[in-house]
């Protein structure tokens, strides 16, 4: 917990983006950005946790006057917004998922693929097929080979007629010992380094903010994040929530379009 003699009871404030922070027209609402300053006036910092590369997390942090750290690409980032610089990168093993991708295509049939390079400019590749969810840039490719040609953090899965949930199932249990599948919503199934997760980027950030898990507060809204949950001392669902992530969570709030963060963090601020 936070010094004793402060109203609010967490050091750091860690939020999802997409489907958390974020209304669904990807704006924050004064609401919300008035009681998140209210913590961070009261002691705690505000740390986002998204599962977006950081060349897709940058201009909204830039639109929010984002200045702290921010933990990018599912856990594979930490990302200094003020300096506009990485503080830490972790790569997909080209080879470990080239295997993964031909086991789970041996069991489900042919994927769509795309693929986030590394770097505070990694371009996202998208190939025949794969839907971009949100309208984000990226540059389609038609050659397989062109995904590995640089460093990746991820590779993103797409399947002709299965849903992400029936997908992320059959590419664990297929290719799990090789990568580690998330599913960060709907259209959004995601291959990442062997025991990667958003906990392990949040903590490497709360470390260098001088936090623990215990003082730790976090808000989310898909599978992906469940380790960050498991990690921090409380973990609050969205109302729009995947069925999974509400039923390891410690409280449900209102959904993202009803300010469900700063409805918790003004009961907390009494």
């Amino acid at each position: 917990m936070s010094n004793p003699s402060s109203p609010f009871p967490y050091r750091l404030v860690a939020t999802d983006l997409d489907g958390t922070l974020l209304r669904d027209d990807h704006s924050v609402s004064r609401r919300t950005r008035d009681a998140l300053g209210a913590a961070t006036a009261a002691g705690a910092a505000h740390i986002v946790v998204t599962g977006r590369a950081v060349p897709w997390t940058r201009p909204i942090l830039d639109d929010l006057g984002y200045r702290g750290l921010a933990v990018c690409g599912q856990g594979a980032q930490v990302y200094d917004a003020g300096a506009h610089r990485l503080l830490t990168s972790v790569t997909l093993d080209r080879q470990l998922a080239g295997v993964a991708l031909a086991k789970i295509e041996a069991e489900v049939g042919p994927l769509h693929l795309a693929a986030s390079r590394d770097g505070l400019d990694g371009e996202v590749l998208v190939g025949p097929g794969y839907e971009v969810v949100g309208g984000l840039p990226a540059t389609p490719f038609t050659d397989a080979s062109d995904l590995w040609t640089a460093p990746l953090n991820k590779l993103y899965i797409q399947h002709p007629d299965l849903t992400s949930d029936e997908l992320a199932e059959a590419a664990t249990r297929t290719a799990g010992g090789f990568v580690t599948v998330t599913m960060a919503g709907e259209g959004i199934v995601e291959l990442l380094p062997l025991g990667l997760s958003k906990a392990t980027g949040l903590s490497l950030a709360a470390r260098r903010l001088g936090a623990k898990a215990t003082e730790t507060i976090a808000f989310g809204d898909m599978p992906n994040d469940v380790p960050m949950f498991a990690w921090a001392a409380h973990g609050v669902a969205m109302a729009n929530a995947h069925r999974e992530l509400k039923a390891v969570a410690d409280e449900v709030t209102s959904s993202n379009e009803e300010d469900g963060i700063a409805v918790v963090l003004e009961r907390l601020l009494g």
